[in-house]
């Protein structure tokens, strides 16, 4: 089965050992994203920033796979508060149409640079 490795300048560059996304076969692994600005490389600040911009950068790695946040068939969120949960939901809801991917929720300590929130994801090609 092939692996290709994928990169786009329209989102965070790697800030340590991994790829921004990894293609196996139809389905695309994709690195937690937190809201670093692709061109500053500076952390938004504010939660609701923060969480568009982790949206827009996942996006733009979904589509230099090839696909589209609507491909996802998991996304996972990682929340230093969980009391934010519901702006999550509300601003996915711009993102994302239904069917909504499936979904995981955790309240984690600490997050990479101080960030407030990550997400990863799983997509999954037509």
């Amino acid at each position: 089965m092939s692996r290709s490795i994928i990169s786009t300048d329209l989102a965070p560059a790697a800030i340590g050992t991994y790829s921004q996304a990894v293609k196996v076969g139809n389905t695309v692994y994709l690195s937690g994203q937190i809201a670093l600005d692709p061109q500053t490389m500076q952390l938004k600040d504010g939660i609701e920033a923060q969480i568009i911009q982790v949206f827009d950068n996942l996006k733009a790695v979904c589509e230099a796979s090839g696909g589209s946040l609507q491909d996802i068939a998991k996304i996972n969120i990682f929340l230093i508060d969980l009391a934010n949960f519901a702006l999550v939901n509300e601003i996915m809801a711009r993102y994302f149409t239904q069917p909504y991917p499936a979904r995981a929720a955790v309240g984690v300590a600490s997050l990479p640079r101080g960030a407030q929130v990550e997400m990863d994801g799983v997509l999954v090609l037509a």
